[in-house]
């Protein structure tokens, strides 16, 4: 199948039944196995609400709805944890619970021993970054394995990654919470992820919300600004090449866009991929990522010139020092003096921060 994205401008009134017509669109019926459970992967990048940052509750519902109509019967949301951010208060705080309970979809934990276990996987390829970062054997949720994915990111800038979408989204599910040792060769470790994604998975779709993009910063201090647009495809490459392309970069130069287009694990170059539904050619939102606190200092730790001893400030217990950093800085300083103020507007002032406040938080 030709790599394909589909690419539809939406509004608060319509954009539920636009998901069904964008899932369509992309061929998600070719994509996918309905005989198979399908895991509904959102993203949570910080348990506060912040647009541009999360997967959308109509994103979730639209998905929901569509994937119904259509015929997936198994739906079930799996969630994640990072040292960083609360999956429980993430899920509540977005208002996605009450879409749950709408569409009676269970929601699972990968950092629940009751919910799956994480079992060691020998992949028949070499996986030179997740190798070397877990030299002790590369571990996976046993839930994920013979399942449907369907990838719920948003359209965002990421201060490591340049973007940051379907590829990336898999960092949380197929990761457990020592996935921090993977950002020195996370370009790398995407792809690697992608490949044992295609071993493991019966099919990989992603619906990618942009209705409320992020500019800046990502993938969570940035600057939202409102575009209307929804993608999808059966191709990770190719709507993360997409969506790049949209928000201004050349997919090319990201170099796990590149990597996975060069490994032949899909299509990365723009001219190369069918586009249907809008055109994007003149589409360019002019982002740049720029830095905050948490880029810099990664940059040093990860990067620059303190990488040969990072394993001694994130493999042992002065790790907590910089989980409570980023924790005070993110969660006590940036959100209440400024993301707190961005929020509020966004909800006064912008179409989409209204439907927001029209779903229930429970």
């Amino acid at each position: 199948m030709k790599a394909r994205v589909a690419v539809l401008k939406t509004s608060p009134q319509t954009v539920l039944q636009d998901h069904l017509r964008l899932m369509e669109m992309a061929g998600v019926e070719q994509c996918l196995d309905k005989n198979r459970g399908t895991i509904l992967k959102n993203n949570i990048s910080w348990h506060f609400p912040y647009p541009g940052a999360n997967t959308t509750p109509w994103q979730l519902e639209g998905t929901i709805l569509g994937l119904q109509e259509l015929g997936f019967r198994d739906l079930v949301c799996v969630q994640n944890k990072t040292v960083v951010t609360d999956a429980y208060k993430g899920e509540r705080l977005n208002k996605y619970l009450s879409v749950f309970q709408k569409y009676n979809i269970p929601v699972l934990y990968n950092f629940k021993d009751s919910d799956m276990r994480w079992i060691e996987h020998k992949s028949k390829w070499e996986l030179p970054a997740l190798e070397q970062v877990f030299p002790e054997g590369i571990k996976l949720p046993d839930y994920f394995f013979d399942k449907n994915v369907v990838h719920l990111p948003t359209t965002k800038c990421h201060i490591y990654t340049t973007t940051t979408g379907a590829m990336k989204n898999a960092f949380g599910g197929l990761t457990n919470t020592k996935r921090h040792y993977c950002h020195s060769y996370i370009h790398q470790t995407l792809v690697d992820l992608l490949r044992l994604q295609q071993e493991i998975h019966a099919g990989i779709f992603t619906i990618m919300d942009g209705t409320t993009a992020g500019n800046g910063p990502g993938p969570r201090t940035m600057i939202p600004v409102e575009k209307d647009y929804i993608l999808a495809s059966g191709d990770s490459v190719a709507i993360d090449a997409v969506a790049a392309k949209m928000m201004g970069f050349d997919p090319m130069e990201i170099e796990y866009i590149r990597i996975a287009h060069e490994e032949g694990l899909g299509v990365g170059q723009v001219e190369k991929i069918e586009i249907v539904g809008e055109d994007i050619e003149a589409v360019n939102y002019g982002f740049t990522v720029g830095d905050n606190a948490a880029s810099r200092v990664g940059g040093l730790l990860w990067f620059g010139p303190l990488q040969k001893i990072q394993r001694l400030f994130f493999q042992t217990p002065l790790l907590y020092i910089f989980v409570f950093a980023s924790y005070f800085y993110h969660d006590k300083l940036w959100y209440p003096w400024k993301g707190k103020r961005i929020v509020e507007k966004w909800i006064s002032e912008s179409k989409w921060g209204q439907l927001f406040e029209k779903y229930r938080e429970i």
